[in-house]
């Protein structure tokens, strides 16, 4: 029988590797599908589990010497790669909440506080952000949240776009997201906050979260897992049963579409690709689209959408994939 040590240590070195890679500056949707990949064996999963678990640790002085060395090992490697290069030295570095910025001092473990208090991304760019406190920050693409932590609370708020909140627990300060006067309030839960035209829509994929309606009318709405809330202003908010995990699928690195009206799936394959996807025709829009697609894949929505409903697929001069209704034959 083999021994499986030499795949669980390439398993926690390729962790250590991914949770630096991914913390704290921008990633491509090319990326975050490459992360999914890897996650897919059990063995890299539960790595990347235990490596999450030791930063996590780190602010209470419990490491593990072992996963301390590899982490080190992958963050030295980085260095020496182009691609990492530009965010692991300069002002950049100095605003990095991840395992690069734990630092061994004596027997323990010392996590630097510095860090920028806005973070954005652009069109087709996602980011990911350590706080702190360790809680971690998903910001989708063309987002902007900023970060104000006090004695007693920490507070973000949402300028624009979308972004998923994993918090850490922490009884003594609650932890609010702000959005055009409404709040959302946990103490350690997961939960997708998306700013909409005209309002604002709160997931709640585990926990519990407390939304106070600000602009919107009513008394404040306590949400539980797989519960969604709509808020516009003026109107009461609305509460509505929705499967959490395809809501927030796009932090994996797909999108998950169940009956979902044509013209909405194409808006949303269009927010992660430069390459556009567009309907020649209004009446398309209301065709059922159902099935998963990797983000920023325009190319492949567009061909699996016109080989479902047997429709014309064209590309423009510009890039664009041009849905239209399947030329009838002569004389049909």
């Amino acid at each position: 029988m083999s021994d499986p040590t030499p795949k669980r240590t390439r398993a926690q070195e390729e962790a250590a590797e991914w949770l630096a890679r991914l913390g704290n500056h921008s990633i491509s949707t090319k990326t975050v599908r490459e992360f999914r990949d890897w996650r897919d064996d059990p063995a890299n999963d539960a790595a990347y589990e235990e490596a999450e678990a030791f930063w996590e640790a780190s602010g209470e002085h419990v490491a593990d010497p072992e996963i301390t060395r590899m982490t080190q090992e992958a963050l030295d490697r980085g260095k020496r790669r182009s691609g990492w290069r530009a965010w692991l030295r300069g002002p950049r570095l100095a605003g990095a909440i991840t395992l690069a910025s734990i630092a061994a001092v004596g027997g323990g473990y010392l996590a630097v506080q510095q860090f920028t208090p806005t973070y954005g991304t652009q069109d087709i760019e996602q980011k990911v952000v350590r706080l702190t406190d360790g809680s971690r920050v998903h910001l989708n693409v063309d987002s902007q949240v900023k970060v104000a932590f006090r004695d007693g609370e920490r507070r973000l708020t949402l300028t624009r776009g979308e972004a998923f909140f994993d918090v850490a627990h922490d009884a003594r300060r609650p932890f609010i997201v702000v959005v055009d006067g409404i709040q959302v309030r946990a103490l350690g839960t997961k939960f997708d906050v998306r700013r909409r035209d005209g309002g604002v829509q709160v997931t709640l994929l585990q926990g519990s979260v407390r939304v106070s309606p600000g602009q919107a009318q009513g008394a404040p709405v306590v949400l539980q897992p797989n519960q969604q809330a709509l808020l516009t202003r003026g109107a009461a908010i609305r509460t509505a049963a929705v499967d959490a995990t395809r809501t927030t699928s796009w932090t994996t690195g797909r999108l998950v579409f169940r009956d979902t009206p044509l013209a909405a799936a194409v808006a949303e394959v269009n927010r992660y690709s430069a390459q556009k996807v567009e309907l020649t025709a209004p009446n398309l829009g209301a065709q059922p689209v159902s099935g998963f697609f990797d983000v920023g894949d325009a190319e492949s929505f567009a061909r699996g959408v016109a080989g479902f409903h047997d429709l014309s697929l064209t590309r423009a001069p510009n890039g664009t994939w041009r849905l239209a209704p399947a030329p009838t034959s002569p004389g049909a």
